[in-house]
């Protein structure tokens, strides 16, 4: 049974929380009503994951992300953000935050997204020690338009990345934050051509018990059944690099821009852009390249620009 701290001041955000993440099977849910408080409860009796709001007395939501990466790094925290805090969540997100959501769409991303970040949990820890002895890892795969695939991925990719050294294991969560969103933009606007407004309709679909969306139907039709996407992991202890192409049309990369980057513009471009050090799109807009350097190596003032592959 998971156990989740939410973190927050206002006793109704709180409940409203504890409310949706109810909906979740065998949740423990425990409350504190402010930074300085959570860090008592985390010192007696560690969550599996903390969900805190940034702007709090005494202890705000940033210190708070800070004095958990420093104590706790092996407890991820996600960010509920109000309107005008976007860009302290990517300040968290950088000192590291495993994941945020806006409070205007808990509703329908507070699930998914704490489910999300307890998968990237669990691990095979008997593989520890052998990874540890990697030298390099060169990983390809082929993968169907099936949500279940990502998950497994990720953890593989985590898992390797902290046993070769790349990062540590607060920075896991934010690897795999950043992995999975490019894979599943690469799954739903990629392969299967999904707008971010159908994609929000497919979630209330999905609330309510409707088993045959949008995205079913077209895993099904032509063109969308035969795309594919395409990942090419390398990891050596200096850098995580993580290659993802996906087979729609592409997209306009003139979007990326770092003038254009902020979270209103698109969750997973800028989780990406906060957890890895470099992204690089290709041209077409189908293909983007992720790479996370150990800490101390590679250039990671790359990370303020998109870069784009010619």
């Amino acid at each position: 049974m998971p156990n989740i701290l939410i973190v927050d001041d206002s006793a109704v955000d709180r409940q409203l929380a504890a409310g949706l993440l109810a909906r979740m099977s065998d949740t423990h849910i425990a409350f504190a009503c402010n930074g300085k408080e959570a860090l008592k409860q985390i010192a007696a009796d560690p969550p599996d994951l903390v969900l805190t709001d940034l702007q709090m007395p005494e202890l705000d939501g940033l210190a708070l992300v800070r004095a958990i990466g420093v104590h706790h790094p092996d407890i991820p925290v996600i960010l509920m953000t109000a309107h005008g805090s976007e860009s302290l969540a990517v300040t968290a997100l950088e000192q590291g935050a495993a994941s945020y959501v806006s409070k205007k769409q808990l509703a329908d991303r507070l699930c998914e997204t704490a489910s999300q970040t307890l998968d990237l949990l669990r691990s095979d820890r008997g593989r520890d020690q052998l990874i540890r002895c990697m030298k390099k890892t060169e990983l390809e795969f082929v993968l169907q338009n099936e949500p279940e695939l990502i998950g497994p991925l990720v953890e593989l990719a985590q898992q390797i990345a902290v046993g070769m050294g790349v990062c540590e294991m607060a920075e896991q969560f934010q690897v795999g934050s950043a992995l999975q969103e490019a894979l599943r933009n690469a799954m739903y606007r990629g392969n299967l051509e999904i707008s971010a407004e159908q994609m929000q309709t497919i979630r209330e679909q999905q609330a309510q018990g409707q088993t045959d969306t949008l995205d079913g139907q077209r895993r099904r039709e032509e063109p969308y059944c035969h795309r594919r996407i395409h990942v090419a992991i390398s990891i050596v202890p200096e850098e995580a690099k993580f290659v993802i192409r996906d087979e729609g049309p592409g997209f306009d990369i003139s979007v990326v821009d770092s003038a254009s980057m902020a979270p209103s513009n698109g969750r997973g471009l800028v989780l990406m852009r906060s957890c890895m050090d470099r992204v690089k799109y290709s041209e077409q807009g189908n293909q983007v390249t992720l790479v996370k350097y150990r800490e101390g190596v590679g250039n990671t003032a790359a990370k303020t620009e998109f870069d784009v592959v010619d």
